[in-house]
């Protein structure tokens, strides 16, 4: 049964995350810097990690496994899960993959890059409805993916 990691601090997803895996009995884990409140349920747990930027990436990435799925929009998290077999699916419902995460990282590092110049001074596009709904499709996608393998 896979594990469910949030890379809680700026997830606008959790919800959804919740129905999902609550539908499915899987559990889930929500890592933060700070502490926030989730609903009361046996199979969601809280873990609050220090103030270093890193370190809630750093926790999911020792505690993930093969197969868990981890939510977050952070590509340098979904580059190292991805090495350890997990599955990601970043917030607006774009799953990252190990074929693909390497032209993520260098269009990331560029950006950034552009944006240290001074070249490019927008952030990322708002989270719309159209991108939970992906979320929610991809996301449950990705669970019946897992269940048919470890099923066969």
């Amino acid at each position: 049964m896979p594990h469910i990691y949030i890379d809680a601090d700026a997830c606008p997803v959790k919800q959804e995350t919740y129905q999902v895996a609550e539908r499915y009995g899987l559990p889930v884990t929500l890592v933060a810097n700070s502490w926030m409140r989730i609903p009361d349920k046996d199979w969601l747990k809280l873990f609050v990690v220090g103030n270093n930027p890193d370190a809630a990436d750093d926790w999911i990435v020792e505690n993930v496994k093969e197969d868990d799925i981890v939510i977050s929009g952070d590509i340098l998290l979904a580059d190292r899960c991805l090495k350890k077999g997990a599955l990601v699916l970043g917030t607006t419902g774009r799953e990252f993959t190990a074929a693909a995460i390497g032209d993520a990282v260098a269009t990331r590092e560029l950006l950034a890059e552009l944006r240290a110049a001074g070249n490019i001074t927008g952030g990322p596009a708002s989270f719309q409805k159209k991108d939970r709904s992906r979320f929610l499709q991809t996301f449950d996608q990705m669970i019946q993916r897992i269940r048919r393998k470890t099923t066969c």
